[in-house]
């Protein structure tokens, strides 16, 4: 096999696959785990003792440098410099977002800017922008489900405002212009990019395209461990944000007889209470893993099996309907799309379930995006509007559009994936459209 295929990877570090027989197809909503990460971790556990880092005790101290050192390489992830950047970590990227929502200083003429391709944790910024009455304002999106020039939303503004928008699309694998960053940043918007999707299969350099936020979760890196993310900041931009809270581990000192606290600087006095210090090793370790395959190396093969999954989708042909690029062109390893049988569009849960009995895993849904999903499944607002009004199920709002599209299958590729797992799923597509 070819280099690209990193077919000695899956062979020593996802043989659970081939053993099992499954195919994986949902790398955008979790990476699988390379063996030897957590047999590293299982190791360390049962030798090591760890501590709360709020503490000084030896296994304090051991506790604090693998959190600085997680902090290190999650800047050399993404390119950042120490002296710019800093990272709080929180429990995902959703997480991470909530910290700007809480946060960011909207106020009257204050504008956040949203792409309407973007997952739900982002949109739901717009509840505490207007609550601090804040303009808000979407950039829609083309037939390829690719964000327009948001040159006309990003209107020049001299109040804080922010404009969010995703690295990769987690509906479409669309890959949105980074230079967008510099564009809001010159109309005097802070920018959060969502690189939660981006990242495991692609380079990111906040040297050259420096980003004010960014969001990102570990286990959609390498899998394990799961419930850590981080808001990677530029420190100019965190502090620029107000908290209306202090916990634990975020202040230098609080006084209740002098009701007064003085917080932490830096990213430390976002992260309340006790850090998941026992993940930070294997958080280090994964990145380490991530670095030794290479961003590149992942980026090519991801590239190739993607390419693939379009080119057995197209021999399908009316069978399929994909949502968004039909090549590899400025996009990433997930694709959307709906199966035909006879005309009659195949309700997707039944399509997943039946991919499911034959172990092959992809997701349905909306898949928390709907800016994307009402684009690409032309929902009339009106309609949905009125069939919203009711008691909210699947079925019964597909019965109420008219058994128009009400969500679409998702399969992604990732570092194991093989063309057989692509085949796979094609041949299961191809029995149940017959």
């Amino acid at each position: 096999m070819r280099e690209t295929m990193l077919s000695g990877i899956r062979a020593r570090e996802f043989a659970r696959l081939d053993h099992t027989g499954s195919v994986y197809l949902d790398y955008t909503g979790s990476a699988l785990y390379p063996e030897s990460l957590v047999r590293r971790d299982a190791e360390r556990l049962t030798c090591s003792v760890l501590g709360n880092p709020h503490s000084e005790s030896a296994p304090s101290v051991a506790s604090t440098q693998a959190l600085e050192q997680a902090r290190r390489l999650t800047l050399r992830l993404v390119d950042a410099d120490p002296s710019e950047y800093d990272v709080v970590f929180t429990a995902n990227a959703s997480s991470a977002i909530r910290i700007l929502a809480e946060a960011f200083p909207f106020g009257t003429g204050s504008r956040l800017v949203l792409t309407a391709d973007n997952h739900n944790s982002v949109n739901g910024l717009r509840v505490s922008a207007r609550r601090r009455r804040a303009a808000v304002a979407y950039v829609p999106l083309d037939r390829e489900l690719r964000a327009l020039d948001p040159t006309r939303w990003l209107r020049r503004t001299a109040h804080p405002s922010l404009f969010a928008f995703p690295a990769q699309s987690n509906f479409s694998g669309v890959r949105h212009p980074l230079d967008w960053i510099r564009l809001a940043q010159s109309r005097g918007y802070r920018v959060l990019l969502d690189a939660a999707s981006y990242v495991p299969t692609a380079r990111l350099s906040l040297t050259k395209t420096p980003a004010d936020f960014v969001a990102l979760s570990f286990y959609k890196l390498f899998g394990y461990p799961t419930g850590v993310g981080a808001l990677v900041a530029r420190r100019d931009a965190l502090g620029s944000l107000r908290r209306g809270y202090f916990g634990g581990g975020t202040v230098q000192f609080v006084s209740v007889q002098n009701s007064s606290a003085r917080a932490k600087a830096g990213g430390e006095r976002f992260e309340d209470g006790t850090p998941n210090f026992l993940a930070m090793p294997a958080i280090c370790d994964g990145l380490d893993w991530l670095h030794s395959v290479g961003v590149e190396r992942i980026a090519r093969h991801t590239t190739a099996m993607t390419s693939r999954l379009l080119d057995r989708l197209a021999q399908l042909g009316a069978r399929a309907q994909v949502y968004g690029p039909t090549t590899t062109c400025e996009r990433g390893g997930t694709v959307a799309f709906n199966l035909m049988r006879d005309g009659r569009l195949l309700p997707y849960e039944r399509v997943e379930a039946m991919a499911r009995d034959r172990s092959i895993a992809i997701r349905g849904g909306c898949f928390c995006n709907p800016g994307a999903a009402e684009h690409a499944f032309a929902t009339p607002a009106g309609r949905a509007r009125a069939c919203l009004k009711n008691e909210f199920s699947i079925s019964r709002f597909r019965e109420c559009l008219g058994d128009m599209p009400v969500g679409a299958l998702r399969a992604s590729v990732g570092v194991p994936t093989v063309a057989a797992d692509v085949d796979r799923l094609i041949d299961c597509a191809t029995e149940i459209t017959r």
